[in-house]
């Protein structure tokens, strides 16, 4: 088997979305989702700001014969959107690596097999982890009618914003990054 790591690139690939007020869909509200490919195909990303409290990644990797461990304690399982909520995603830093993980950027890969379960749990898994099930996914060009339509805005996205920044500051520190005030936005938006 081939130990060749896969690698693609997309205009806002890498980056993270982050939800305007006037969004209208409950399930992306106040969000931020980073993007893990985005090309003439579509996009997919994971939401980064929304904690599951009704599963813990112990449980998780328990159901799946995986012996859980004091690591797996630290590791807060995460709603990463509403597609597939049935399939869990490792986005992690790119210390770690298999057959199946896709390189997104310099700092960050995403693998989403049991063989990053298992190193995790045994201690062997990448330095900084985000475990999400489920994902967001547009087909193509749809987030790209999006973006023009002021649904979400972008910022560029790096470990300290997905790993290091708490789970309820994700979103604040996004927008700050912008440098805007979330409480100044206004719920609905227009053009000039």
């Amino acid at each position: 088997m081939s130990n060749k790591v896969q690698t693609h690139t997309g205009y806002l690939t890498g980056h993270c979305l982050v939800a305007m007020p006037a969004m209208g869909d409950p399930r992306f509200e106040g969000t931020v989702i980073y993007l893990c490919t985005h090309s003439a195909e579509g996009a997919m990303g994971l939401v980064v700001n929304r904690g599951l409290d009704d599963i813990s990644f112990p449980d998780i990797v328990d159901q799946l014969g995986i012996a859980p461990t004091p690591l797996c304690e630290t590791i807060r399982v995460q709603f990463g959107g509403p597609v597939d909520m049935g399939r869990g995603f490792v986005l992690h830093t790119r210390d770690y690596h298999n057959e199946g993980t896709l390189m997104v950027n310099d700092g960050v890969a995403l693998t989403a097999t049991l063989d990053v379960l298992r190193a995790i749990a045994a201690g062997e898994g990448p330095r900084q982890v985000l475990m999400a099930l489920g994902y967001a996914g547009w087909s193509p060009g749809q987030l790209d009618k999006e973006l023009r339509e002021n649904v979400w805005l972008t910022v560029p996205a790096d470990g300290a914003l997905l790993f290091d920044v708490a789970l309820e500051e994700k979103y604040t520190e996004a927008m700050r990054r912008l440098g805007i005030d979330p409480h100044l936005l206004s719920d609905s938006a227009g053009h000039a």
